[in-house]
């Protein structure tokens, strides 16, 4: 099934003219930052944020130009932090694609960084809401704080589940939680719409995230990351952190140490890998995600009355669980 045409099918129109509000807001005439702001546009992902945006905003009333406008610096905050992440993490690629420090410099990525997020300011107040700008600025808020928390996180002696789910809400969730919550307020949508709408985002982003940690356990190139990347990077998800909780097996608690310590080689985690398949841990993080799915259809049959956004909606949810990269 094709997921993405029935995600955008309501919203055809309306997408369209976002992209290119969106491709406006990334272009410059100065040589380097033009240059730098193209290499970021040329590798343009699936949209998914501002469809959710877009698809919100339709459900609950119409889009316009505060719904676009809230959506591109969106979208805008989300590609600064991306580039400063890679910054952060030292990566070299992004949707297989040279990083922009890679391909310039740290120095150079930080200060485009710095320029995306001050046109996301920009587009934001041209919503003229006090609300959603006052979301934004959480958003941005939660971004660092999530960031900061899974560094933080890493040197914690407790292998935890809960605080798994701490650090996604900051880092991923609540992004997909603001689009949701944004999309409603932009429509002029009821409190109580609003604050269901944010629950649905948080749990869709939890979804996606545990989807993505478990991509980490299987070596793929359409993923664009090679297996036991995570731990490499010094962090525990949901498959290990299950299989550490229910096979009670002191050696692999050792090497999980020695991940969060960052003084693993290739074949610690390949045992580590391993041992979270043969624990269950990938079936267990699956369960999660159908429990959290089960939650997002609530929403879905309780507050979504038009058929083709609710087909639409349950397209977006398939397609985060589905998913190959």
């Amino acid at each position: 099934m094709d997921y993405l045409s029935v995600i955008r099918q309501p919203i055809e129109h309306e997408l369209k003219d976002f992209i290119h509000l969106f491709n406006e807001s990334m272009s410059h005439s100065d040589g380097l930052l033009s240059q730098a702001l193209q290499h970021i546009r040329n590798r343009a992902g699936k949209r998914m944020r501002p469809m959710l945006i877009l698809l919100m905003a339709k459900n609950f009333g119409k889009i316009s130009d505060i719904t676009q406008h809230a959506a591109v610096g969106l979208e805008l905050l989300h590609t600064a932090s991306l580039v400063h992440d890679d910054v952060v993490d030292e990566s070299t690629e992004r949707r297989g694609q040279a990083s922009v420090n890679a391909t310039y410099n740290n120095k150079v990525a930080v200060l485009v960084g710095d320029y995306i997020l001050s046109t996301a300011l920009l587009y934001i107040s041209r919503t003229h809401s006090e609300i959603i700008v006052r979301y934004l600025s959480e958003l941005g808020q939660t971004l660092s704080n999530g960031e900061i928390l899974q560094l933080s996180n890493i040197q914690n002696e407790e292998i935890s589940e809960c605080v798994y789910y701490e650090v996604i809400k900051k880092k991923t969730a609540a992004l997909f939680e603001a689009c949701a919550a944004i999309g409603a307020e932009s429509a002029g949508a009821t409190q109580d719409d609003v604050d269901a709408a944010r629950l649905f985002g948080q749990n869709l982003g939890i979804i996606f995230q545990i989807r993505d940690d478990i991509f980490d356990y299987y070596d793929s190139k359409a993923i664009g990351k090679p297996t036991g990347n995570d731990m490499a990077e010094g962090k525990l998800t949901l498959p290990i952190i299950y299989a550490l909780k229910h096979g009670d097996n002191p050696s692999m608690t050792e090497l999980a140490y020695r991940v969060k310590n960052r003084n693993i080689d290739a074949a610690g985690i390949a045992e580590l890998v391993d041992f979270a398949k043969v624990q269950g841990g990938i079936e267990y993080a699956d369960k999660r995600m159908w429990d959290f799915h089960k939650d997002c259809m609530s929403f879905i049959d309780q507050r979504v009355k038009n058929d083709e956004i609710k087909e639409a909606l349950k397209a977006y949810l398939d397609f985060v669980i589905e998913r190959n990269n």
